[in-house]
């Protein structure tokens, strides 16, 4: 196994790959198998192999880069995939048509990488959604309009409309998730304002009961197992009529993913040893086949959350049994089981969970106990209810409950507090694998537990330390597309200056790209917010991020009566007890040698335009200057006395209205950020603005192409 993983790294140019591929020689050799030092060899270039083959797939949409295109496909939910030419790619934003043949217009573009910490890679993950026989999405139609849809048909159609039979939009998104692994409907599904359905499961340790698992597997065979049974089928019956609807199950009902192929491919293996009588295979050689197979198939698998996440819970799972006997004998044998379990589950995807998402759940342990039990009950009757198609109402009537208390549970414990987390780095990486370890020699009965209990404490206090000793000083200007998003961080003080918006669309830029970009930098609470103006892409997101995070201030300019975005924030902000306070020149704070001061508004509104109204800030540090306008326009810039700077935030994305030689004279930045979206529609930055900037011999930054820019204070 560490060969192949180490094969693919090395194709991949990741040097440590040798290591890992090493790793599997050295054990051989150690353990005196000359044999398995030759097989980790083998599987090293089986690996590099299983990658050259999908990397070195043809790009048969290339020449229809940056073109507009209409195109006709089959669209599973995630992913369009034509006929003519024979490719897979994804659409954004994703059409709220369910699965079926859709005719879609829009601008064919390449996929982004990671433009923000915690951010979405999106060119990585689309890497990792192709394999050896399944064709790797390389673009991405922009835009995409649907022109025409025809609803999915066949097996999975049947089994969708089984599934929404009788039930309400939310219940019936929610089966859609648990039984078919599409989220695109309960992504769409919120409890109350600024709480999705997805948020509430993510904050309650609950994600993975939306998400196609080795649970679903589990319980759908052992349901026709102890069926079987009672009906006094003979062995060969039992364990081979599972066994054969396995992969029918996974070719045709549902989409192919780490988890569901990994829970599979265990589950084959187990059958089939019980098929032919020679009991159920080891657990840590079947998971060692089916990641195998998972690999040589899918060979970036390797580098996706969804394969760590499955295959090191079930690697932590396999001591369910020694920290089940360790718990108090008088309890429940079943109790213990799950208890232990769940906690094992949780521990072993730690990092992982923490590094991704930025926080952990703290109710993930009582939230599972309870959902399990739901769910060992609502997967075997919503697999049924979908076998049944549109005749499934009856059973469906038994599903609602069920799926109703299942959403109640999420609602319930995903309004819980969270432990916000950072980004793991090596060192955090290596503490938590010396702790894991500790704990796990502790079960295996090989150290004292106060051994392994001071082992895990200091591990703790190592990974807590850095942050502490070497606490931020720096302005992060945060890549949030066509919008603003500046965080100043320093000891003492954290400020976020607006958070992005999406100007005519729905999506959340504050809870799906600031908020994780917060908790990936180690933020978890905020001592100011300002919202700049009224403007949708610069204040939107502040109402997401008002809710996910502790707030200690709103500052606004000007209190716009009529504004449904502002409403929307200081709506956030009233609920969660935020005061709120209306900024003047001359307001300031201080924090660790740094000054903030308000520059702008200096009183009464100064025009009926929103930009002419914006909050503009000076940062001061020593004799180091940064000036943070809004979208001040240039009649304004030149009246407020920002005075010689370093840095320039510049106004208005660089826009003609804004940043003219006049201003540029009086404060002669060394560098200015524009904060910008890639292919925006507006043409910013003006040309006429960058040759301005390049005549002033100031140096140019922009998050349309470098991404989020980390500025480290003097």
């Amino acid at each position: 196994m560490c060969g192949v993983m180490g094969g693919v790294l090395l194709e991949l140019g990741l040097g440590w790959g040798a290591l890992v591929a090493g790793l599997g020689v050295g054990l051989g050799l150690l353990d005196r198998r000359p044999l398995l030092a030759a097989l980790a060899l083998l599987g090293a270039g089986l690996g590099c192999g299983s990658e050259r083959l999908q990397s070195g797939q043809p790009d048969r949409l290339a020449p229809w880069v940056g073109a507009q295109v209409t195109l006709t496909g089959d669209w599973d939910g995630q992913f369009l995939t034509l006929r003519d030419p024979p490719a897979r790619l994804a659409l954004s934003p994703r059409p709220p048509q369910p699965p079926g043949r859709l005719e879609v217009s829009g601008r064919l573009v390449r996929p982004e990488g990671r433009t923000l910490p915690g951010g979405f890679d999106q060119a990585a993950w689309l890497r990792a959604q192709g394999g050896v026989f399944l064709p790797t999405p390389r673009t991405v139609l922009v835009g995409a309009r649907v022109r025409s849809s025809r609803p999915e048909g066949g097996v999975r159609g049947w089994f969708r409309r089984g599934l929404a039979a009788g039930l309400s939009a939310r219940n019936a998104a929610l089966m859609t998730a648990v039984e078919l692994g599409d989220r695109g409907d309960i992504g769409r599904e919120n409890f109350a304002e600024g709480y999705a359905v997805r948020d509430a499961f993510n904050r309650a340790g609950l994600a993975h009961l939306m998400a196609l698992s080795g649970q679903n597997v589990a319980l759908l065979t052992g349901a026709l197992i102890f069926l079987l049974s009672r009906l006094g089928a003979p062995t060969w019956l039992r364990y081979g009529l599972p066994l054969a609807l396995l992969v029918p199950y996974l070719t045709v009902l549902v989409s192919v993913s780490p988890s569901i192929t990994r829970a599979v491919v265990m589950g084959m293996a187990v059958l089939a040893g019980l098929w032919a009588g020679r009991g159920r295979p080891d657990v840590p050689g079947t998971l060692a086949l089916a990641a195998l197979v998972c690999l040589l198939l899918f060979p970036l698998w390797l580098l996706d959350v969804g394969f760590q996440l499955s295959f090191l819970a079930v690697l932590a799972l396999t001591l369910s049994s020694r920290l089940a006997a360790r718990l108090p004998a008088g309890w429940p044998h079943a109790l213990r089981l799950a208890l232990a379990a769940t906690v094992l589950a949780e521990l072993g995807t730690l990092p992982v969970i923490a590094s991704t998402f930025g926080q952990l759940p703290l109710v993930g342990l009582p939230a599972n106990l309870l959902a399990e039990g739901i769910m060992a009950a609502l997967v075997p009757l919503g697999f049924l209810a979908g076998l049944l198609g549109p005749l499934a109402a009856p059973v469906n009537l038994l599903v609602a409950p069920l799926a109703s208390l299942l959403l109640w549970l999420a609602e319930v414990f995903g309004r819980a507090p969270v432990l916000g987390w950072g980004q793991v780095g090596i060192g955090g990486l290596a503490a938590y694998v010396l702790a894991a370890l500790a704990g796990t020699l502790w079960l295996l009965g090989r150290v004292r537990g106060r051994a392994a209990l001071g082992t895990v404490l200091a591990c703790a206090l190592l990974s807590w330390l850095p942050g502490t000793l070497r606490p931020a000083r720096e302005l992060v200007f945060l890549d949030v597309g066509q919008g603003d998003a500046t965080l100043l961080r320093l000891p003492g003080l954290t400020m976020l200056v607006d958070a992005g918006g999406s100007v005519g669309s729905d999506y959340d830029v504050g809870g799906r790209r600031v908020l994780p970009a917060l908790r990936a930098l180690g933020v978890r609470k905020l001592d100011v917010a300002v919202a700049t103006h009224a403007d949708t892409d610069h204040i939107e997101g502040l109402a997401a991020v008002l809710r996910g995070l502790p707030v200690g201030e709103l500052w606004i300019g000007q209190r716009k009566a009529d504004d449904p975005v502002l409403a929307a924030v200081l709506a956030a902000a009233h609920e969660r007890g935020v005061p709120v306070r209306e900024v003047r020149r001359g307001d300031e704070v201080e924090a660790s040698g740094v000054k903030v001061t308000v520059l702008w508004p200096q009183g009464a509104p100064w025009s009926d335009e929103d930009n002419a109204n914006s909050v503009a800030l000076r940062v001061t540090d020593g004799g180091w200057h940064a000036a943070l306008l809004g979208d001040l326009p240039d009649p304004v810039e030149g009246r407020i006395g920002v005075g010689p700077l370093n840095l320039l935030k510049t106004a208005h994305h660089g826009s003609r209205f804004s940043t003219d030689a006049t201003f540029l004279a009086q404060t002669h930045p060394k560098d200015a950020l524009i904060s910008v979206g890639a292919r925006n529609t507006y043409g910013h930055p003006n040309a006429a603005v960058l040759e301005r900037l390049a005549a002033a011999g100031v140096r140019v930054w922009r998050t349309d192409l470098q991404g989020t820019v980390r500025w480290p204070l003097p």
